[in-house]
């Protein structure tokens, strides 16, 4: 087939074969393929196994082979985790041998009691009745090799047996029989007993066949066949086979160097996440619900994952169909309030649990909650993906993410930050939520103070929605005086949430705080994070950062995917006088994003406050050349280098800040300033070092280093010296009379003595 370059904007891929892209997996629109010939026997891509299909509990979980579509290249998790390809085989090897279903899993399926167990020492029946309600039992498969199907699918074999009975890979032979094979598997409908209800079942789940993603299995038909004892009709979904290895196999068969089972890399887990919600997000958008998603109901098949059994899947405004959902990973609420786009994501949350870390009794004791992170390690190391599993798995479903884009976008920030802490390499991306942030705070003089208002004015903004209906008239608001903001803002087109969000920030700037907590209280209580953020603001400016901390925090939990929820999490925090809070979060936010220069800045000084010199004076030097902030960071940096704080400044420091001030560009004022700060650490250095003079002693001269400071040996005549003409050079630049005589005696007072 000749290579056709895709139509979907910004993709660079081809349309293979079958019809869709190579790289993005959209299919071709119509007529675009037209006259196209394509390769007889393409229809086989790959194989699968037995273990990658999975054995289900409740809907059942089932697995599939071959590739009817093609897969996206590169990496998983918006492309930024690589893993190796999970390879596929022949899928006539899936079929198991004896099918059989362990012991274990044999129960009534009218009661729930157990069925079919070994007593006495004699094996259990795989076939019999319910000896409590007497129902009848069969654990054996309902189909044959060979056996025709709706006069068209011959069964090879069963693959596994989930909630509804055995599963079947078949040949299709419409297909095989014009020499492509096609493989496709049978999945057991509900089996209502009533010929009517079910031809009604069958019409009924006939949208499943319009469903159409790259990352859902395709449904191709539905089929009935006769019970081979009792003659009544089964009915059964017809989907594309799957191969590759379902993610619960994986999971199990993740093994640590000492052979034991150790859980999936966080990385992977969250990789995972990221590509199956956007598929949840399809069905959801046209008004349909998963309903029992679980690792053994996704595969991943080479590069692609594929999520498989729809036979869960419903209208979300069905309230009559059988709701199915398995223990550990159903909505608590799932009984009671039925199914919806939050208990679809609340299943996510508890796969994720399920697969990053060694949850036992995830379905009993663990059954609605999340065990606490002082006894699992990932979840005290890794606090934005804690909060991430919290929010998607809250007990109200009101609190839980809004839509599987909403989940999806904070698990990307999630994993960004992941990977930019185990391996340093920044991973930023631009914010759907927030604005950059404004300014950088905490980047003035060594001895100022962080103040409350200054870091409310630098923080990062939220994003306006583009769908509220003043939107476009916001855009032409500039950011200039806040009394004119306000006036402006009452010819606003109509009173929306964002209008009232815009002049509460204005509120702020202008300092009317009273104002803006009025406003402040007209916003709904609707679980929007913003009105959360502008009260983090309106208490900064306040001057209370405890009260700031609670509600940058609540934010944070809502959105633990973005760095500026944490950024303002740590000023806060700094403000508070939690250092071990802001330094965690200044750090993560640095390492994900230099955008970000506050968090550098933060984090040298919480180095700076805990004796690490050289490392503040690292994070100084990670903000880049090309930031306006660059040569702030370095006098911080040359400062850091100076600090008195714990432990002794030491000759290398004093050289290193010496060579660092002496190829900075600065102005002859600042330059001068750094060099007062500079000579009085030397004369500090030399009095340690016993290097000064002492009242009545001889004169000044001698050397107690080898190097220089500003060309400057290190000798206190020397230092003095360079103290004194820097002190000049200050009195020459003050334009205040009073200032500059102060400086002459400052430069009188400290040059060296002069023996007659």
């Amino acid at each position: 087939m000749t290579s056709v370059a895709c139509r979907r904007p910004g993709c660079t891929g081809s349309y293979a074969p079958d019809g869709y892209c190579d790289e993005c997996g959209h299919k071709a629109p119509a007529g675009v393929l037209d006259g196209l010939s394509t390769p007889t026997g393409a229809g086989l891509a790959g194989t699968g196994t037995g273990a990658g299909l999975g054995a289900a509990t409740s809907a059942g979980g089932t697995g599939r082979g071959t590739r009817s579509r093609a897969s996206r290249r590169g990496g998983l998790g918006a492309n930024l985790v690589a893993m190796p390809p999970v390879p596929l085989r022949d899928p006539s090897t899936a079929v198991q041998a004896d099918p059989q279903v362990p012991e274990s899993h044999r129960y009534c399926a009218t009661c729930g009691q157990e069925v079919g167990r070994s007593r006495d020492g004699r094996p259990g029946r795989a076939e019999g009745f319910c000896p409590k309600d007497g129902t009848p039992f069969s654990f054996k498969p309902r189909l044959n090799p060979g056996e025709l199907v709706d006069d068209r699918y011959e069964i090879l074999g069963a693959l596994a047996h989930g909630g509804l009975g055995w599963i079947y890979l078949a040949r299709d032979r419409n297909i095989s029989d014009s020499g492509a094979d096609r493989w496709v598997v049978l999945k057991g409908l509900i089996n209502t007993g009533d010929a009517d209800a079910m031809a009604a079942a069958m019409a009924e789940r006939r949208f499943l066949v319009e469903v159409d993603h790259p990352n859902i299995v395709k449904i191709h038909d539905f089929a009935q066949h006769p019970d081979p004892k009792t003659g009544e009709l089964i009915g059964y979904i017809v989907m594309e086979y799957v191969g590759g290895r379902s993610l619960k196999d994986l999971a199990l068969a993740h093994t640590g160097p000492d052979g034991r089972r150790t859980p999936l890399p966080l990385e992977q887990v969250l990789a995972y996440g990221i590509e199956v919600l956007p598929a949840l997000g399809y069905l959801h958008a046209r008004g349909l619900l998963f309903c029992d998603f679980k690792p053994d109901n996704v595969i991943h098949a080479e590069e692609q994952l594929k999520i498989i059994d729809l036979g869960a899947v419903r209208r979300a405004d069905d309230h009559l169909s059988p709701l199915w959902g398995t223990p550990g990973y159903q909505a608590p609420e799932l009984e009671r309030q039925g199914a919806s786009v939050a208990s679809d994501l609340y299943t996510v949350g508890r796969t994720l649990a399920v697969l990053s870390f060694d949850f036992s009794g995830f379905s009993t004791r663990y059954a609605a909650t999340l065990p606490d992170p002082s006894t699992v390690e990932l979840l005290a190391q890794q606090e934005s993906y804690h909060r991430l599993l919290r929010r998607s798995t809250h007990a109200d479903p009101e609190q839980r993410f809004y839509s599987a884009a909403e989940m999806a976008d904070q698990a990307t920030g999630v994993l960004r930050e992941v990977l930019s802490v185990r391996d340093g390499v920044p991973r930023p991306a631009a914010s759907t939520q927030f604005t950059p942030e404004r300014a950088a705070f905490g980047t003035g003089e060594a001895d100022e103070r962080l103040d409350g208002a200054t870091v409310a004015a630098a923080l990062p903004l939220p994003l306006v929605d583009p769908a509220d209906p003043a939107a476009g008239f916001l855009a032409t608001l500039g950011g200039g005086d806040p009394a004119g903001t306000v006036a402006a803002l009452s010819g606003a087109p109509a009173r929306t949430v964002e209008v009232t969000l815009r002049l509460i920030r204005a509120l702020i700037d202008g300092g009317d705080l009273a104002s803006a907590r009025a406003r402040l209280a007209e916003l709904p209580a609707d679980g929007d994070w913003r009105p959360h953020w502008y009260t983090g603001l309106i208490e900064l400016a306040a001057g209370a950062p405890g009260r700031a901390l609670a509600a940058f925090d609540t934010v944070y939990g809502m959105l633990p995917g973005e760095p500026a929820a944490q950024l303002a999490v740590a000023g806060a925090a700094e403000l508070s006088g939690d250092t071990a809070g802001a330094t965690a979060r200044y750090l993560r936010v640095w390492r994900v994003d230099h955008g970000f220069v506050s968090a550098a800045f933060g984090l040298a000084r919480m180095l700076l406050a805990a004796g690490d010199r050289a490392g503040a004076v690292r994070v100084l030097d990670e903000v880049p050349d090309s930031s306006s902030r660059h040569a702030a960071a370095q006098v911080a940096a040359v400062r850091a280098q100076l600090d008195p704080g714990p432990g002794a400044v030491s000759e290398v420091d004093l050289l290193a800040a010496s060579s660092r001030l002496q190829v900075l560009r600065l102005d002859a004022q600042r330059r001068a300033s750094l060099a007062v700060e500079m000579f009085h650490s030397a004369l500090s250095w030399l009095e340690s070092a016993g290097a000064v003079t002492r009242p009545g002693a001889p004169a000044p001269g001698t050397r107690a280093g080898t190097g220089q400071v500003l060309g400057h040996a290190l000798q206190e005549r020397e230092v003095r010296f360079g103290l004194e003409r820097a002190y000049r050079t200050l009195a020459t630049l003050a334009s205040d009379p009073l200032a500059r005589y102060a400086l002459v005696d400052q430069a009188n007072a400290v040059r060296p003595r002069t023996v007659v």
